[in-house]
């Protein structure tokens, strides 16, 4: 996609990375449960962007596996469920390093996919962090999405420069695209 016509939700996912997602409200206060907590531990202070705001965690209660937050300027229960679904993200470069052979899972979105034959398989639309293992979410050209495993099995090879990723189809038990299986 061209710049001029990326989206301001585009532009904000580069320099962000979502760490986890406004659950339901916690009690009366405007604090709430955090889904899909990722990649960092948030803490009282830092500052994260949710539904466009920048906005500093005014507390965070919960457990690691299930944190709960308030947010300045979010005051009461309905405030806090106004904000549900909303991705909680923070700035790219609050993140810690990573080794060379290392990603995070957000820069695995947009990477053309393709199988092991060299056949179109679609683009990574998401990854879902599920308790096995991550999962990416491929749109396939003709439609529909297809489920595929962040395993060596599943993608055995990626290449962030080239934003391209192969899967691994027999493996999957899916056909090759344009194939009759």
């Amino acid at each position: 996609m061209a710049d001029e016509e990326r989206t301001p939700a585009a532009a904000a996912a580069d320099e962000h990375v979502a760490v986890g997602r406004v659950g339901k409200a916690h009690g009366l206060d405007g604090a709430f449960h955090v889904t899909r907590p990722r990649l960092i531990s948030l803490q009282a202070g830092d500052e994260v962007v949710v539904a466009g705001a920048s906005r500093r965690i005014a507390r965070r209660g919960g457990t690691e596996e299930r944190p709960t937050l308030v947010l300045e300027g979010v005051v009461g229960r309905e405030a806090a469920e106004a904000l549900r679904g909303s991705d909680l993200l923070v700035p790219r470069a609050a993140l810690p390093p990573l080794d060379e052979d290392e990603f995070w899972p957000d820069d695995l979105v947009g990477l053309a996919v393709r199988s092991r034959a060299g056949n179109d398989v679609g683009t990574v639309t998401q990854v879902l962090g599920l308790p096995s293992c991550d999962v990416l979410e491929v749109r396939r050209p003709a439609g529909g999405d297809l489920l595929v495993p962040l395993i060596r099995d599943a993608v055995p090879e990626l290449d962030l420069e080239a934003r391209l990723l192969t899967v691994d189809l027999d493996f999957l038990d899916e056909p090759e695209p344009g194939g009759e299986g």
